[in-house]
């Protein structure tokens, strides 16, 4: 407690960390209050239950804090902009003006902000539209109804945009990164009230001690995941004597980490957004045949074991796509080359490349159905009598940003306190920095 104490104390003193960390809570509290300023023209007694209590608009509901229920400025929050930089990023893949656009620097990394900002305009008017026609009852619009599609797009529209500034004003001048943060505080802010919820319906049922299981459980899926985040593989790199002035250098051993779980949470996205296509695409036969209608059950209902299956399998898959590519060994072992280095005991060039990339392919799989069982454990939870809303805290994208925006903060913190030469937030076993790419022995 006394290390705490003084870790506090230590974390305080420091203006700038103390200063970023004040601009952190004004921006979330913001961000919070922006969740809960309904658009005008809508009755908020009359909304119902608008998410149906899970599946993907179960999902979009947890990432913005509630907001998306509540019919906010800001329902559909940080999610639009987070599609368009996806886009942006597979476009680079394909299309050789994104390519030469990342290849120049600073110029095109402010081109390419911009590109992000008008596509993802493009995209909050077309999911705010859907969203308005969709999940917004007529009873619940109070004005006429041209009129209050086309303002509430706008606003929609403008809440976004607000949120990625918040979010920007958080990485230029608050602690983390900002995208990430207002994420986690939207999930996290449905923790208290699933928590309560859960609690109470425990405490009827005189079920005190599962209760008390379930949060022992909820540790360890916590740790389970930590562990999950944080493994790496790694790769041992010798670099070569070198001559520096008229100096001779000798040759260091490093290690480049691959991590377990390099794709992190976007298969697990990837493969929420896709488990939506089959009911829908079933709902719009199940009138015409009772296959397409027990289809449309057995996809709308996220405890089912053809749901969870599909899902994993989905998981699994994207996570192969992703990391193939994100990651591109024939580039890591020519820069390695350049550098001067190599893996003992194999040759520089296609050789490293091949051996590097059968690591990749070692390490996967075992992290794509890690992933996998991270993501269907609320499914097992819900079986099990757990609610739906404290279910989402049980593994899935919750749990895996949750501990990863975590991470990565305290990551930062740590970076504050050894460079004011104070004693870390840990006594061993530092927090690795999850940014860069090579970590010394």
């Amino acid at each position: 407690m006394n290390k705490l104490i003084t870790t506090l104390k230590n974390i305080w003193s420091i203006e700038e960390l103390r200063n970023r960390i004040l601009n952190t809570i004004m921006i979330i509290v913001i961000f919070r209050i922006g969740s809960f300023i309904v658009l005008p023209g809508v009755d908020p007694s009359r909304l119902q239950d608008l998410t149906g209590g899970n599946g993907l608009l179960g999902l979009l509901d947890t990432l913005v804090g509630g907001a998306f229920s509540n019919a906010s400025i800001m329902a559909l929050g940080i999610m639009p902009y987070i599609s368009a930089s996806i886009a942006i990023q597979l476009m680079g893949l394909a299309l050789p003006y994104f390519s030469k656009l990342q290849k120049e620097g600073e110029s095109g990394r402010k081109k390419i902000n911009q590109i992000t900002r008008w596509l993802t305009i493009a995209v909050t008017a077309m999911q705010g539209f859907t969203y308005l026609r969709t999940t917004i009852p007529t009873e619940a619009i109070t004005v006429s109804q041209g009129l209050f599609y086309f303002s509430s797009v706008i606003m929609l529209v403008a809440g976004t945009m607000m949120c990625v500034w918040l979010g920007e004003r958080m990485t230029e001048k608050g602690v983390g990164n900002g995208i990430s943060m207002i994420i986690m505080i939207g999930i996290i802010s449905r923790l208290p009230a699933g928590l309560v919820q859960e609690f109470s319906a425990r405490a009827n049922g005189g079920q005190i001690l599962f209760f008390i299981i379930e949060m022992i459980i909820l540790f360890l899926v916590v740790v389970f995941a930590v562990a999950v985040t944080q493994a790496v593989r790694r790769v041992p790199v010798q670099y070569a004597k070198q001559i520096v002035g008229n100096k001779m250098v000798s040759g260091q051993r490093q290690y480049l980490p691959l991590k377990v779980n390099i794709s992190g949470v976007m298969p697990i996205i990837f493969g929420q957004a896709l488990m939506f296509v089959p009911a829908a695409l079933a709902s719009a036969f199940a009138e015409k045949s009772d296959f397409w209608a027990n289809i449309q059950t057995v996809f709308s209902d996220f405890t089912s074991w053809q749901y969870n299956a599909l899902y994993a399998f989905l998981i699994i898959a994207f996570t192969f796509f992703y990391t193939a590519i994100t990651i591109n060994p024939n580039q890591m072992a020519d820069d390695m080359k350049r550098g001067g280095g190599f893996i003992p005991g194999v040759k520089p060039g296609v050789n490293t490349a091949n051996y590097i990339a059968a690591i990749l392919d070692r390490i996967t799989l075992p992290g794509s159905i890690l992933l996998a069982a991270i993501a269907v454990f609320p499914a097992v939870a819900s079986l099990f009598g757990v609610s739906n809303v404290f279910a989402q805290f049980f593994g899935g994208t919750s749990l895996l940003i949750l501990v990863g925006v975590v991470l990565d903060t305290l990551q930062q913190i740590e970076s504050y306190l050894l460079m004011k030469r104070y004693e870390g937030l840990m006594q061993s076993g530092r927090l690795q920095n999850r940014q860069t790419g090579v970590v010394s022995q």
